[in-house]
């Protein structure tokens, strides 16, 4: 088996090396880089260990953290005002579209505006 070969093996049992990869933190080169220089056992590697686990236990705190310092009084406010706003947007676009003389567009096909001639061409 050739070293390409052995790098894919051991991705196959690292998926967490995947996340960086996608994420734009590391690309497949370096980790191929690394994995060249060190080997598969090398203490290097667990830096990149169970990164899905550690980055969802603390998304999931963020947002808990998040949610519990929300003022739900002002959260309300806003809610109510961006609601007044689209009641205007809505009430302005239904008076537009209702004030639009409809005579103009049922006259037919304009005539053709008279050709002017300058310095007698």
């Amino acid at each position: 088996m050739n070293k390409k070969e052995e790098f894919r093996n051991f991705i196959k049992n690292r998926p967490e090396l995947i996340s960086y990869v996608e994420n734009n933190d590391m690309t497949w080169q370096k980790f191929y880089e690394i994995y060249d220089l060190y080997g598969e056992d090398a203490s290097i590697w667990d830096k990149y260990k169970d990164r899905s686990t550690i980055n969802i236990s603390d998304g999931l705190n963020k947002i808990t953290n998040m949610v519990k310092n929300v003022d739900m009084s002002s959260l309300k406010n806003h809610i109510n005002t961006a609601q007044k706003a689209l009641d205007l947007v809505q009430d302005f676009t239904t008076k537009k579209i209702n004030e639009v003389p409809t005579t103009n567009l049922s006259k037919g096909p304009l005539s053709p505006r008279p050709l002017n001639k300058f310095f007698e061409d």
